[in-house]
């Protein structure tokens, strides 16, 4: 029976080591008195024995040291999972930063591709609007030589150095001064004054006493010739023109027209 009580000791040391502090203190006490009863109920005849040696209990002892064996595995097992879950917040935190990053260089690149279609599209519109205005500026010149071409100059208008020629010039200038008169009214004071001579002039009358005598077809003197000059014609009284524009504008002056002159004047 006393090997069957070691062997349990045995055991409940074991089963000891692998228990808490508190625990320790609490079995090696129950321990220690269960042993106790043992050995006093096993003496035979009744007999009472208070042999010190089988009375004597368990010194109970008391220990600093970290727990080992099951304790120890938990706490690293505890720690194990504790560093994987942690390793496995950093690699999902790595994921998607990487997945952030990864998107926005892929936002950024299609923004720059966008940018880059948009300037490439303004860059052919600019130039498409050079081009039209290169082609019309060329239409345009084309256009200009080709009606200068078709466009024949007009000719410088001519004038026979005659009566009939010094009236119809005469004319032309009157009718873009607003001087009136017409034709035969120059017509009909020239035959009467000068018979058509430019180089008339007039020795006898008043005028010629007095040292202006009338001259050129329509018998002017110095004085009204300058007064009633008319411009861009010569500055010669004995001019055929010149002298007929200072006289039609002399009598447009004093009479209204040299249609209404039908004596001396």
């Amino acid at each position: 029976m006393l090997q069957d009580v070691k062997n349990r000791s045995r055991t409940l040391a074991r089963r000891y080591k692998a228990l808490t502090r508190r625990h320790k203190i609490g079995i090696s006490g129950v321990a220690a008195l269960g042993a106790a009863s043992i050995v006093f109920t096993a003496v035979p005849g009744g007999h009472t024995t208070t042999s010190e040696a089988a009375v004597t209990p368990t010194r109970v002892t008391y220990s600093s040291e970290q727990l080992q064996g099951p304790h120890k595995g938990f706490t690293e097992q505890f720690a194990g999972s504790s560093l994987q879950g942690k390793a496995k917040e950093a690699q999902e935190k790595a994921k998607a930063e990487a997945q952030a990053k990864t998107k926005a260089a892929a936002k950024a690149e299609a923004k720059a591709k966008a940018a880059a279609k948009r300037k490439a599209a303004e860059a052919a519109a600019k130039k498409k609007a050079e081009r039209a205005h290169r082609a019309k500026k060329a239409a345009n010149r084309s256009a200009k030589r080709t009606h200068l071409r078709h466009v024949r100059p007009v000719a410088a208008k001519t004038y026979t150095n005659n009566l009939n020629g010094w009236i119809k010039e005469s004319l032309d200038i009157m009718k873009s001064k607003g001087i009136p008169g017409s034709y035969n009214g120059l017509y009909r004071n020239i035959i009467r004054e000068s018979s058509g001579n430019p180089n008339a002039i007039n020795n006898w009358d008043i005028n010629a006493i007095n040292g202006i005598p009338s001259k050129g077809l329509l018998q002017v003197i110095p004085p009204t010739f300058r007064a009633y000059h008319v411009s861009g014609t010569s500055w010669d009284i004995y001019n055929p023109v010149a002298n007929i524009t200072a006289a039609a504008n002399y009598a447009a002056d004093k009479y209204g027209s040299m249609d209404n002159v039908n004596s001396a004047y």
